[in-house]
């Protein structure tokens, strides 16, 4: 693992790759949790009803879908680095500009444009990880580095309300367009090319295959199985995360208490990851994510019995966010496994673009139930759906994978 990259021109070790890897993922992990961290201040300020921020939850989403069904399968033409320092500068462009709107219209065209830009790049950081990672250490590494998202998704939920107090929601998203612009500086100098890449693929040697060849029919079962998974744990996620910290206030805690809460959900979400890249690493991938999805299923079950309360209310959303969280990540890895590289960013891509209708519906139903008054046992009642019905999905997971052995 501490070896140098055989495929880096500038023989950046492995170990700093998948570093610099996983702190790309923490850019998303922050930017998806910044804007509802931000929704209870700025509703507060401009003196609207939360709720009317649906669209501005989901236009990341959105944008997020279709730049990686558009845009991400350029790292299989191009190669990964160029398309990863180009979406990434996007990025922070698109963040900072966040920062200046005046309307929720405004938030929708920015929060849009940054969903594209990561779109773009992360289904390339996840196929050059899969593709420098020993074979058999590949799904635990991809899991390991995902656990970014979960990581910047905890750093928002800790830091947010000193960044609120000293420069309002804005800081939220002007301190990550600075992390993002530091990042590049390192992406630039230590960031090596995929081995699928070399002089071959200058050269024009590599096979350029359609952004639709995961849909071919070798592959097609796998992809249904694959992208079916993760677009409905990618719903369960996004309801979750998006309306914790605005339905933890309505159950009784402040809105410090509930993004520090919704930071434990993030801080599930890595601790799971590291433990299920321990299984998928040893094929126990199927039992792993069954019995995760089944205690989430509890879990959500004992909100409606449990008086709110930081202790237990805090165990509780810490298990529920780290078998969500923690599958969304793992499924992706365990999605890399069913193609061959040189579709590998292109299925990856399908299956995140095709995943932000679950993304999109998620923070909208959730809207919808606070709209109705649900409360917070009810919002979390309601999320027990999808969660089940991954419990049961994964058990398809093997016959994916013989398909694509086939």
């Amino acid at each position: 693992m501490f070896t140098r990259a055989a495929a880096g021109a500038r023989g950046t070790p492995l170990a700093l790759t998948y570093v610099l890897c996983a702190l790309v993922m923490v850019i998303d992990g922050y930017d998806l949790a910044a804007m509802p961290l931000a929704v209870p201040h700025v509703a507060r300020q401009w003196g609207i009803p939360p709720q009317d921020f649906g669209w501005s939850l989901s236009a990341v989403l959105f944008g997020l879908g279709l730049g990686a069904i558009l845009l991400g399968s350029l790292g299989d033409r191009f190669g990964r680095r160029p398309a990863v320092l180009v979406a990434t500068t996007a990025i922070a462009l698109a963040t900072a500009a966040t920062a200046t709107a005046g309307s929720v219209t405004e938030f929708i065209l920015w929060r849009f444009l940054t969903g594209a830009a990561l779109g773009a790049c992360l289904p390339n950081i996840t196929a050059l990880t899969a593709e420098l990672a020993p074979a058999q250490r590949r799904a635990g590494l991809i899991t390991i580095t995902s656990c970014g998202v979960a990581v910047g998704g905890m750093a928002a939920g800790l830091i947010a309300p000193q960044l609120v107090e000293r420069g309002g929601w804005q800081m939220l998203f002007l301190a990550s367009a600075g992390f993002t612009l530091v990042l590049i500086g390192l992406l630039a100098l230590w960031l090596p090319e995929s081995p699928k890449f070399g002089a071959e693929a200058r050269a024009g040697v590599q096979p350029r295959l359609s952004i639709l060849a995961p849909l071919a029919p070798r592959h097609r079962g796998a992809t249904l199985i694959f992208v079916g998974l993760y677009t409905v744990n990618a719903l369960a996620l996004y309801m979750l995360t998006s309306w914790i910290p605005t339905i933890l206030p309505q159950a009784g805690f402040s809105l410090a208490a509930g993004a520090r809460m919704a930071a434990v959900v993030q801080g599930g979400g890595l601790i799971a990851g590291l433990l299920l890249s321990w299984f998928l690493d040893r094929s126990r991938t199927v039992g792993a994510l069954t019995a995760g999805y089944l205690i989430v299923a509890a879990c959500l079950a004992a909100f409606s019995i449990l008086p709110p309360a930081a202790a237990s209310w805090g165990l509780l959303l810490l298990v529920v966010g780290g078998g969500i969280s923690g599958s969304h990540l793992a499924l992706m890895a365990v999605g890399t496994s069913f193609y061959p590289p040189q579709m590998l960013s292109s299925a990856i891509g399908i299956a995140v673009a095709i995943a932000r209708l679950g993304a999109i519906a998620g923070p909208l139903l959730g809207g919808w139930a606070i709209g109705q008054e649900f409360g917070a046992p009810g919002f979390f009642l309601l999320l027990m759906v999808p969660v089940l019905i991954c419990a049961a999905g994964v058990r398809a997971i093997p016959v994916a994978q013989r398909g694509s052995a086939a």
